[in-house]
C-alpha cells in the first residue's frame, strides 16, 4: 500500500486549524473562562500555588471533600501558547462530586518559553503535587493526568523517562487521560504552528511520544471527538498503537458528536464514554470501558 502524501502549506496549517470544525472558537473559550470562574467560588479552593520556579509555574486546587482522595492533575491546551490554569478548571465540580481532588496546571507559553522547559514544568507538576500529597489531602498512590489538544502532548510527555539524573514523573501517575492530542511533532514543524514553537529536528525527536515512551506505563485512556481533522484522528490512532503495543491502551473512546474543544467537558461526565472511563481508571463511579470502545464513533 502506497503511504499517503504527507499534507504541506495552506492544507497543513488547516489540519491543524480544529477551530475551523466549529462555528465560534470565542465561544469555547468564554465558556471555559465563564465555568472555570464559577468552579473558582466552590469553598476550599486554593489558587496560585507554586510548584516550581517559573513564574507561570503555579496551579489551582480543588480538595476532594473527604481524603486522601485521588486527584485529576489536568493540563490546558492551547497549541502550547495560548490558555492559562485560570480558564481550565471547568472539570473540577464533576471531579469533587465523584470523590476526587482536581488540580488546574498553569506553564510558561510558547514563544517566551521553549517546548522542552513546559515540557520540564509539567513534570515538575507532578513530582510537587506527589510530594505534598498530605498537606493537600491527596492519596499519593493515586495521582491521574490528563490533558486535551497539546495539554495531552505534555501529558504523554510526562509519561517519557526525562533523563538518568531526574525521577520519571510517569512512575508516579497511577493512570492518564489523553484527549484530542498532538504526539508526533514532525508534521506540527512545518506547520503555522512552529512559528512560535520554533522547532528543528532534534527538538521534534526528543518531544513526539510515541515511540519514547516506555515499556512500564500507567493505564492509559485515550480519547477523540468525531468532528475532528483527519490529521488529529490520524495522531490519535497513531499514539492508540503506541499504548497498544505497551499493553498500556485502558481506554479508546471518540465521542461521535463531540468537536476538539468542547470533548472536555466530559472529562468527569459519568453519562458519557470518556467520564467512564475516566471515572474507572479513578476507582471512582462510573463503568468499566472495554480498552477498545469506539461505540461513541462517528461513521463514516
Amino acid at each position: 500500500m502506497t503511504a499517503p502524501t504527507p499534507l504541506t502549506g495552506a492544507r497543513l496549517d488547516r489540519a491543524y486549524s480544529p477551530s475551523h470544525l466549529v462555528p465560534s472558537l470565542r465561544h469555547y473559550l468564554d465558556e471555559y473562562a465563564a465555568r472555570s470562574a464559577e468552579a473558582r467560588r466552590a469553598p476550599g479552593v486554593r489558587t496560585g500555588l507554586r510548584y516550581g520556579p517559573g513564574s507561570a509555574e503555579r496551579l489551582d486546587f480543588w480538595p476532594a471533600r473527604h481524603g486522601p482522595a485521588p486527584v485529576q492533575i489536568f493540563v490546558h491546551g492551547g497549541n502550547w501558547q495560548a490558555l492559562t490554569e485560570r480558564s481550565s478548571a471547568f472539570a473540577a465540580p464533576d471531579f469533587r462530586r465523584a470523590g476526587a481532588a482536581f488540580a488546574a496546571v498553569g506553564y510558561g507559553l510558547a514563544p517566551a518559553t521553549e517546548l522542552d522547559e513546559i515540557v520540564a514544568s509539567v513534570r515538575r507538576c507532578v513530582r510537587w503535587i506527589h510530594g505534598h500529597a498530605a498537606d493537600l489531602g491527596v492519596d499519593p498512590r493515586r495521582l491521574h493526568l490528563s490533558g486535551t489538544s497539546a495539554g495531552a502532548h505534555l501529558a504523554a510527555m510526562a509519561l517519557v523517562p526525562a533523563g538518568p539524573r531526574e525521577p520519571a514523573a510517569g512512575r508516579l501517575l497511577a493512570g492518564a487521560a489523553l484527549l484530542s492530542g498532538i504526539y508526533d511533532l514532525e508534521p506540527v514543524s512545518r506547520s503555522y504552528v512552529n512559528e512560535a514553537l520554533r522547532l528543528d529536528g532534534d527538538a521534534v525527536r526528543r518531544n513526539s511520544p510515541p515511540e519514547l515512551l516506555p515499556d512500564e506505563l500507567p493505564p492509559v485512556v485515550l480519547a477523540r471527538g468525531g468532528v475532528e481533522t483527519q490529521e488529529y484522528a490520524r495522531q490519535h490512532d497513531l499514539m492508540a498503537d503506541a499504548l497498544r503495543r505497551r499493553g498500556a491502551l485502558a481506554g479508546n473512546v471518540v465521542e461521535a458528536h463531540r468537536n476538539h474543544f468542547d470533548l472536555p467537558y466530559d472529562l468527569a461526565d459519568p453519562s458519557t464514554p470518556l467520564g467512564r472511563a475516566v471515572l474507572a481508571q479513578m476507582g471512582l463511579p462510573g463503568h468499566r470501558a472495554d480498552p477498545d470502545d469506539r461505540s461513541a464513533e462517528a461513521t463514516a
